[in-house]
């Protein structure tokens, strides 16, 4: 595909932008300060801040981005490492502070389109698991409510009915009460007489 120049410069100078700032790049020799500007997975860098024409640009896709330890001359050094078939391309950038080199490494690595794709997909699966979640609860709502089992009675144990041994030891007690004696049997006791059916 052939892209317009003129509608490149004017995209890159546009607003808005993802991240912009100063960093150190290397792509040859030596470390040249120039003015970054990511747009979607579009790096451009210019000169410095305010030119009109990007200095060139690299397209954030199929890169991995690292530290780099090889780069001593630098403290807050990462690169970006394009592998092509048989070729293998490398861009040092260091910046300021590890803040920003952090936040740079972020930007740069979120950039490309393979990422962008799996998080909408992934936006995508956790939006159709609220939408299911929701459905259920609507589902539950209206679904008629089955009356609660009331909770099953419990005895009080001091409130213990009397063993029936306790019962016919005192029955026959009532009944040794009730049984009468001798002389209640010889002596009616209503009138003091003596029974003498009985004699």
């Amino acid at each position: 595909m052939k892209i317009n120049e003129k509608n490149l410069y004017t995209f890159a100078n546009s607003k808005p932008v993802d991240r912009e700032g100063y960093l150190y790049f290397k792509r040859d020799t030596k470390f040249n300060k120039r003015w970054f500007v990511l747009k979607g997975n579009l790096l451009f860098y210019f000169e410095k801040k305010g030119d009109k024409e990007p200095l060139g640009l690299l397209l954030l896709e199929g890169c991995t981005v690292e530290l780099s330890a090889e780069e001593e001359s630098q403290q807050y050094c990462f690169q970006i490492q394009f592998m092509t078939p048989g070729d293998i391309r490398t861009y040092y950038m260091s910046a300021d502070c590890q803040t920003s080199m952090e936040s740079w490494m972020k930007s740069i690595t979120c950039a490309s389109y393979d990422y962008m794709k799996l998080m909408v997909a992934e936006l995508q699966r956790q939006l159709e698991e609220i939408d299911n979640r929701n459905k259920n609860q609507t589902l539950n709502k209206n679904e008629p409510k089955t009356p609660v089992k009331p909770p099953r009675q419990r005895q009080n144990p001091f409130n213990k009915l009397p063993s029936s041994s306790n019962q016919s030891s005192h029955s026959a007690a009532e009944l040794e009460v009730r049984r009468p004696t001798i002389w209640q049997v010889l002596y009616d006791t209503s009138d003091y007489s003596i029974n003498t059916d009985v004699l």
